[in-house]
């Protein structure tokens, strides 16, 4: 195609490309799921930069029909989702929606932020934390202007007393803290998103023993666990487990041995487990022989995954419990031990639908003129707004959406309270367009 195009005359390339564009409106109508965030998009990226004016002219006229095509599809299923309600398009592929729904005769007052990642594939969602150390809490707001996010809502649960978040976070393939109860998590990609109950599936290896990994960076449940803390915790690890041991690791090395906390190497971490399970990992006289023999430098190597084995997943942001799971209600919350939070309150969810499209959504609560929302009811609102999987985020005095810098719900605490992370959409733009841009000029 880019051939053609670069090396007939103008009329032709005229003809050329309204054809292709006559082509992709009527394959979008005869299946709108080809719209899905990277599939259709990916071409346009990947297409080769030309070499004269007329060349940049006709890539971008294409590119900008394509995009035109794609709002009105868009625009349409925003108008079934929502209805006639005011629609304020924060940016191109952002759109912010306040509506007031009813509860068997009750008020509540919902904000909306709907994202089409093929209308604007520059917008990319991100956890955002507080600060350096996972102990640090910060409001919704704050963490936004400190990273450039132009929206955001309140993310994860989180320990109040210090701000830890409580459950899984991974940030650029990092993961910062473990799941707990295997709840259900979002996980990022490049080209759309998942859900699903998470675990964590790690292990110490050391000259060829294994010993498994129940948590990072999460307060100790279990004696018996054997856990490790990162920098990102803080520079002291926590307190010793009856019977156990802490030992300090840097760069595979172990540097310290300690039946009290001991400083976490910033290019490692610290091992803190029962003795009676380390003495069998170690097992330094069988070790020292191993090394003279064969081995002049073992070290010890952490290796994390998540169960399900996403290797493709940049980000993911716990929650729970799930409200939508294959399109259908499903509300778990007895399984992922949530049932204190289960009756009428403020609401967090996220959820995205079968084309690709990201919901963000917070409903106000614990006042006469919006009463929130149950986990149930919660639910059905997200099925009506087609989500193919939706899930609930932390809630209650925690419930915060920003949009352009502004508070645009009505949190407990006027401007929202400091929590432990946020779920945020910033703008960066592609490579090919940064590209285009400069030829351009």
């Amino acid at each position: 195609m880019n051939v053609l195009l670069s090396e007939r005359p103008i009329g032709i390339q005229k003809i050329a490309v309204q054809v292709l564009i006559t082509i992709f409106v009527t394959v979008i109508f005869l299946g709108e799921g080809l719209c899905f965030w990277g599939k259709t998009e990916s071409a346009v990226v990947s297409a080769p930069i030309y070499g004269t004016d007329l060349q940049i002219q006709n890539e971008n006229g294409y590119k900008s029909s394509v995009k035109e095509v794609r709002e009105k599809l868009w625009k349409i299923s925003l108008a079934r989702r929502y209805g006639n309600v005011h629609k304020y398009f924060v940016k191109d592929g952002v759109v912010h929606i306040r509506m007031t729904k009813y509860l068997g005769g009750n008020p509540i007052r919902l904000n909306i932020v709907e994202i089409n990642p093929s209308v604007n594939p520059d917008v990319k969602i991100t956890p955002l934390v507080a600060g350096d150390k996972l102990a640090k809490k910060a409001t919704v707001v704050s963490m936004s202007r400190k990273n450039s996010a132009f929206v955001a809502i309140n993310g994860s649960y989180f320990k109040p007393q210090t701000g830890v978040p409580l459950g899984i976070l991974m940030i650029d393939k990092k993961i910062l803290t473990g799941p707990i109860y295997d709840r259900v998590a979002l996980g990022i990609t490049d080209d759309g998103f998942k859900m699903a109950r998470v675990s964590l599936n790690a292990k110490l290896n050391y000259l060829g023993r294994e010993l498994k990994v129940n948590n990072i960076n999460q307060p100790r449940t279990l004696c018996t666990d054997v856990l490790i803390y990162t920098p990102e915790w803080g520079n002291i690890s926590p307190a010793t487990p009856k019977y156990g041991i802490q030992i300090a690791v840097s760069d595979g090395k172990i540097i310290s041995k300690s039946l009290s906390p001991v400083a976490i190497p910033q290019n490692g971490f610290v091992i803190s487990a029962p003795q009676s399970k380390v003495k069998d990992f170690l097992a330094e006289e069988q070790t020292k022989t191993k090394i003279m023999n064969k081995i002049s430098s073992p070290q010890i190597t952490l290796d994390v995954k998540t169960n399900p084995d996403w290797d493709d997943v940049n980000h993911i942001i716990g929650g729970g419990p799930f409200l939508v799971k294959d399109g259908n209600i499903y509300v778990d919350y007895i399984e992922e031990k949530f049932k204190p939070i289960a009756g009428r309150n403020p609401r967090t969810a996220i959820g995205y639908t079968k084309e690709g499209n990201f919901i963000m959504v917070t409903i106000d609560g614990r006042e006469q003129k919006s009463v929130g929302a149950g986990l149930f009811e919660l639910a059905k609102i997200m099925k009506s707004f087609e989500c193919l999987y939706a899930m609930n985020l932390d809630g209650g005095g925690s419930s915060t959406m920003q949009v352009n810098g502004q508070v645009v719900n009505t949190p407990s605490v006027k401007g929202g309270i400091a929590v432990s992370n946020s779920l945020a959409l910033v703008e960066v733009p592609s490579v090919a367009d940064t590209v285009i841009a400069s030829v351009e000029k």
